[in-house]
């Protein structure tokens, strides 16, 4: 039959004794503290509140004068049954005092009182799995018979922070329980909040790895190299984007691109243009169908009007001397010659960024790269960031200078684009802000 729902016993902390059972009234309310007090269970506030669920006809147990670390009086509420003390279970208590002989939800007044075997002491289990359902985030303490420590301890594995004897109760023990019992509580919750961030970062981070590209260059004696450094803090996977593939014809296509922004959601459309990208380069389209088509992709996947991407890509003949530049409001690639300062490629004939015009055209330019090269392709990330304390930036004629200073040096490959995306880093007075992608593409005729 159901259990009936008394009335609230509302048990003082009184000072200078200990607080029994006041005289029956009307406290069906749940006792409140000043209006806006409210510190939560995992909270801060300027004391301690503590809430007793047990059924005790007899009167025999009493809580004691309870005190917190600051000497302030622990406030007490009481409940007789568990529907009681879900309505009683508002935001500022922190720490549960439940009696292990209190019956089951739906159950007689008499069950659930095992003497620590058998199918009684599943009950209590049940009203203690109840009552930590009800109140995930607060601190839970078992109230046990002295000769039931065993009970008491099994309490503990279910969830319970700790667990008392119910004849052994005085005010610095239970005082020094519950504190022990709220702080272990919080810091549960911050070491499982702790795990979970963790975990998340670890599936991100797999996440975010395996949407970097894989250079596809077997067969081609052409070697690559690349940098990649994304903006947001702790991100493997920015904005910025780039793929290298040779197709059956021998030829090799590079492109860089740069979604504009640099948060999770230009990140993932970035993903979807390199994968578009590589699909529609093994498909045979170049130049400007190439362009337009991603232009149409970028134009269903973004997230609204205001996205854009720029793009540079380059096809390099199956010989390695030639190849087609195409610029849709991207920065244009620098190349270094045998024999040759470094310089950009020609730049005057470059298409919008994608995304900005309708029916923008792209137009292919044929350029001779020589027989021995590096091609540099590299995202404004690492042009824009600051020299000096003053407003100039870098741009790219100092990226140029720069380069040129560390060719010079005798650095290539690896030991360059690292060199280069540092020396910006340095010059910046610190980590950039935008996403930084740089590849390099490097002929050595007779060498593979």
């Amino acid at each position: 039959m159901p259990v009936p729902i008394p009335r609230q016993r509302a048990i003082p902390a009184a000072e200078g004794g200990q607080a029994h059972a006041a005289p029956p009234h009307d406290t069906t309310a749940p006792t409140r503290e000043a209006p806006g007090h409210h510190p939560g269970p995992n909270g801060s506030g300027s004391g301690l509140t503590l809430l007793v669920i047990e059924d005790d006809p007899a009167g025999s147990l009493s809580v004691p004068e309870l005190l917190d670390s600051a000497g302030k009086p622990i406030r007490i509420r009481t409940a007789r049954n568990l529907t009681e003390a879900e309505r009683l279970l508002t935001d500022d208590v922190h720490c549960i005092l439940l009696d292990l002989a209190l019956p089951a939800p739906g159950t007689s007044p008499g069950a659930g009182t095992g003497t620590g075997t058998g199918e009684g002491d599943e009950d209590e289990l049940v009203a203690l799995k109840h009552v930590l359902r009800l109140a995930p985030r607060h601190a839970v303490l078992a109230l046990t018979a002295n000769d039931d420590s065993e009970r008491g301890a099994e309490a503990v594995r279910v969830g319970a922070q700790d667990y008392l004897f119910r004849d052994e109760l005085d005010g610095r023990l239970l005082s020094r329980a519950i504190r022990y019992a709220v702080e272990r509580k919080r810091a549960d919750a911050a070491q499982r909040q702790l795990t979970e961030s963790r975990l998340r970062a670890q599936e991100n981070a797999r996440l975010e790895r395996g949407l970097l590209p894989t250079p596809l260059l077997e067969g081609s004696p052409l070697r690559f190299a690349a940098r990649y450094r994304p903006g947001r803090s702790r991100a493997l996977l920015g904005g910025d984007f780039y793929d290298t593939v040779r197709t059956p014809d021998g030829a090799v296509h590079v492109m860089i691109g740069d979604v504009c922004g640099h948060g999770p959601d230009e990140a993932a459309l970035g993903v979807e243009l390199r994968i578009a990208w590589r699909a529609l380069t093994f498909a045979g389209l170049c130049g400007d169908e190439l362009l337009s088509t991603l232009q149409k992709v970028l134009e269903h996947e973004r997230p609204d009007d205001e996205i854009f991407a720029t793009l540079c890509t380059v096809d390099i003949a199956p010989d390695g001397r030639r190849a087609g530049l195409c610029l849709a409001g991207h920065p244009a690639p620098l190349i270094a010659r045998e024999g040759r300062l470094a310089e950009l490629l020609p730049y005057e004939d470059g298409g919008p960024a994608l995304g900005l015009l309708p029916r923008a055209r792209w137009p292919r330019r044929q350029v001779e790269l020589g027989g021995k090269w590096s091609l540099m392709l590299y995202t404004d990330g690492l042009i824009e960031g600051r020299i000096g304390r003053g407003n100039q930036r870098l741009g790219q004629d100092g990226m140029v200078d720069m380069v040129r200073r560390q060719i010079a040096a005798g650095l290539q490959g690896d030991e360059l684009l690292e060199a280069a995306v540092n020396e910006a880093r340095d010059l910046n007075g610190g980590d950039l802000t935008d996403d930084v992608a740089v590849l390099l593409l490097d002929r050595t005729p007779g060498v593979r």
